[in-house]
């Protein structure tokens, strides 16, 4: 109990968010994939920094995880190669900022690899804001479904906002 109370905001905070992106990528999908631009481009100097300066707060995770399968890949093999993952974690989330940007098969990529991503960490429980992570995941998919997934600067108009 004790955990929760102590993460309590930054929880309640994710998914107040996560709720709200998954509002606007059903009703806004382009807007919510400038949102997915904007988190990962966070989320990837975040993690880069965070691995350069202090890669040892990695480790909470393990004390977060309700799975001692990740618990113990945590304080296990990645306590020993925490700065070399977390800097493929932050490329990761890079290219996924950058793919959420382009059209096509790149923005489809990166809906899929945010998709991944997000389900990935869904076993880290609170530390990943679980259950944030899961309605993220569907934000994403109603992104691919109801976006055009062309440019992100590229928007459909209206026949009728064209004429004068």
């Amino acid at each position: 109990m004790e955990l929760l109370s102590e993460y309590f905001i930054p929880w309640a905070i994710s998914n107040t968010i996560a709720i709200v992106v998954l509002v606007t990528a059903i009703r806004k999908p382009k807007v919510a994939r400038l949102l997915f631009v904007l988190l990962f481009s966070w989320a990837c100097w975040i993690n880069y920094t965070t691995a350069n300066k202090s890669p040892d707060d990695y480790l909470n995770y393990a004390s977060l995880t309700p799975f001692d399968l990740y618990a113990d890949f945590i304080n296990g093999w990645f306590r020993s190669h925490i700065t070399s993952m977390v800097h493929l974690i932050a490329f990761g989330q890079g290219l996924l900022a950058i793919g959420m940007l382009g059209k096509g098969w790149a923005a489809k990529l990166a809906c899929i690899g945010a998709i991944v991503f997000f389900l990935a960490i869904v076993p880290l429980g609170i530390g990943s804001g679980f259950p944030a992570t899961i309605v993220t995941s569907v934000a994403i998919y109603f992104i691919w479904k109801n976006d055009d997934l062309n440019y992100l600067w590229y928007f459909k108009t209206k026949k009728s906002d064209l004429s004068i």
